[in-house]
């Protein structure tokens, strides 16, 4: 276990950076839930987020107790999706679907991914 963890993400391009959204779940025994996530560790807030780069995603965990940066444990999974910006609808019309208030199972059932 690290202060941080790297994914990399070789699809992760400029224009997805620049124009996209990069969407980052976090899976351990309760399930799969977005980032940034906070839980309860060891009778502490603790919030685990990600930073994206060109082809790599950073992974941070900060306690709330004012310690700072603190270590991922390694029995945590990681899953990511890219989505290229200016997908259009059948309107004609830029649809921008605000996919982080969405459910990592209801991300997947729209894009058609096997969770």
């Amino acid at each position: 276990a690290g202060m941080s963890t790297n994914i990399n993400a070789p699809e992760l391009s400029q224009e997805i950076l620049d124009k996209g959204t990069v969407l980052v779940y976090v899976y351990f025994g309760l399930g799969t839930f977005s980032l940034p996530y906070t839980s309860l560790a060891g009778g502490n807030s603790n919030t685990i987020t990600a930073i994206s780069f060109l082809k790599k995603i950073k992974l941070f965990r900060f306690n709330h107790n004012g310690v700072g940066t603190t270590n991922i444990p390694v029995s945590l999974s990681w899953r990511y999706i890219l989505i290229p910006g200016g997908v259009i609808a059948t309107t004609g019309k830029e649809v921008k679907l605000d996919y982080a208030k969405m459910s990592y199972q209801e991300v997947c059932r729209h894009f058609n991914i096997q969770p």
